[in-house]
């Protein structure tokens, strides 16, 4: 018989080959979870994602258009956010050199490991915070916030220069024209009053931030409703972690109808930032930590 010959394998040596063949595979797949895991964990929660986007907004005063908004959410400092993080991040924001900040709550963990920690994680992000550039800036609070101490978060944010506003509403103001912004106390905790926080009525736009983005549905159920443009928000993280075809896996109470992004109702646009830190997990997959830039033009 002519040919090249090829020896065979004995029975032996198959079962041998079958048996590492199994195991390399199971190491391999072992070690590309754990690479995922360490992407997850250490890579993708610190790819932070500048979202850029327009609000057209209806009545909105000449002096303002192009007026620049940025919305933190959800740092969640030192339960996994580390300080070099949000240092990177305001870094980061300050270059873009937005009009107004805006921080829409949960700026600590409330109970990672004790209530003393949470407020040092509290005193440590106001602090940290005093970097940035922009001189206007306001929060509310968040759930965590309020389960931490709600008059101790106000006071000591305050103190470092960032104005929390609870069932309240400034004017932010330009060449003589205006719109306001109104920020709602914890609607998961708390006491939330619209008829507080947005004035009856208003002389020009109004911007709403609340933590927690299903409170959209009772905003635009109530009398004062039909009066605010904008609603911001955080609290969900996005989902934190997204599979594919599957989505978000865990979401929190009043963070589940509206997740991520931008929402339209009849009157009213909803935004929900995804958050620059995470809880329970140091873990974002599928879901970056987010920073957003709106530009605000006329409708």
């Amino acid at each position: 018989m002519s040919g090249i010959l090829h020896d065979q394998p004995s029975r032996t040596q198959q079962r041998l080959t079958s048996r590492i063949s199994r195991r390399d595979f199971l190491a391999g797949a072992g070690a590309i979870a754990a690479g995922l895991s360490i992407d997850a964990g250490l890579i993708a929660r610190h790819e932070i994602e500048f979202t850029h986007r327009t609000l057209n907004i209806a009545r909105l005063p000449e002096a303002f258009h192009g007026f620049r908004i940025a919305q933190i959410s959800d740092i969640h400092l030192e339960e996994f956010t580390e300080s070099t993080f949000l240092r990177i991040a305001i870094h980061r924001l300050n270059k873009l050199a937005p009009d107004l900040v805006l921080l829409t709550g949960d700026f600590a963990s409330y109970g990672p490991l004790s209530h003393a920690f949470s407020l040092r994680a509290i005193e440590r992000c106001a602090e940290l915070l005093k970097k940035l550039v922009c001189p206007l800036r306001y929060a509310v609070l968040g759930n965590h916030d309020a389960n931490i101490g709600s008059p101790f978060v106000v006071r000591t944010l305050s103190e470092s220069g960032l104005p929390v506003l609870v069932n309240q509403h400034v004017p932010i103001e330009r060449n003589g024209q205006r719109f306001w912004l109104c920020g709602l106390d914890d609607a998961g905790t708390s006491n939330p009053i619209l008829d507080l926080a947005v004035p009856r009525d208003p002389d020009g736009p109004v911007v709403l931030m609340c933590h927690e983005p299903d409170y959209a549905d009772e905003v635009i159920r109530h009398p004062r409703g039909p009066l605010v443009d904008v609603m911001l928000s955080g609290h969900s993280h996005g989902g934190q972690v997204r599979l594919p075809f599957l989505g978000p896996m865990v979401l929190p109470p009043m963070g589940k109808k509206y997740v991520e992004g931008l929402f339209h109702f009849n009157q009213m646009q909803l935004y929900v930032n995804r958050g620059l830190g995470t809880v329970g997990l140091p873990f974002r997959f599928n879901c970056p930590p987010e920073i957003t830039l709106f530009t605000l033009q006329p409708a």
